[in-house]
Formats: structure tokens, sequence, C-alpha cells
């Protein structure tokens, strides 16, 4: 399933300290809701994450996938708080989620935690996490 590049969801992309959507001419829009790139010209500060898994401050592990998926949005804007920044400095995303999920849940919960805004995203299915009971990570790229 496509959802193409439309001019209304490039308007709905908020650039801060001076990123930018890339959308090349030549190539098939993007497969989902994403960009196909993000422009960062002059970042002050750039914040790379280890891969954020879904363990809640109490040390457990959410059971269901949408609940791991929102623990580990949640986790992934406290360190962007941590750094004093939030949703709209990220540009780029890297999900891994094991195999046999409703992926499209998956990327519900990063579009929520974005707040609507497209960044380069990959999703990667793997046979599993470093944890058995863990059924998605996510890497962020943040600038500001």
């Amino acid at each position: 399933m496509r959802f193409p590049v439309t001019p209304d969801s490039r308007a709905a992309y908020s650039p801060v300290m001076g990123n930018r959507q890339i959308h090349p001419d030549g190539i098939a829009p993007p497969a989902a809701n994403y960009a196909h790139a993000v422009l960062s010209e002059a970042p002050e500060k750039i914040l790379h994450t280890a891969g954020v898994v879904p363990t809640l401050p109490d040390g457990s592990v959410p059971e269901s996938l949408d609940e791991q998926a929102s623990a580990v949005w949640e986790n992934v804007l406290a360190i962007l708080r941590s750094a004093s920044m939030g949703p709209a400095h990220v540009v780029s995303v890297t999900t891994y989620a094991t195999p046999g999920h409703e992926l499209g849940r998956v990327m519900a919960a990063r579009d929520r935690a974005l707040e609507g805004r497209l960044v380069a995203s990959t999703l990667v299915v793997v046979q599993e996490l470093a944890q058995p009971e863990w059924k998605v990570e996510v890497a962020v790229v943040a600038v500001s």
C-alpha cells in the first residue's frame, strides 16, 4: 500500500532550525507516511539514540504491541526532553519489530509521538530483539 506525498502532507511538516523534507522528482513516492530524506542545515546539536526499548520506568515490559510501542515512544520523548528537544527535532527514525505483528500499529504510535511530522523512517522486521519479551525497538536522530 502506498501513501503518496501530497502538497498537504508537505505543508503539515513544520521545519525546525533549517530542517526540510527532500522529495526528489523522478523517484517513486514514499511507500508509507514518511519523507525520503530530511536535510538539516547547520544544526547546533545532533542527538543519536541507542535502540530505545519498551521497558517502563519500574523495569516492567508491557505485553501488548500497542502498549510496547507507546512505551518506546514515551521513552524516546523523555530522552528528547533531557536533551532540550522535542518531537519537532526528530529527523530520522529506525524501527525494529519482530514478525507476526500488525506493523501499522507501530507506525501509528510513531506518527502520534511525532505529532504527524514526516521524517526519514525505516522499518526493519527482525527475527528477535535482545530480550525475548520485546516486540519493538526504535532509534532516532534529532537535530536542533
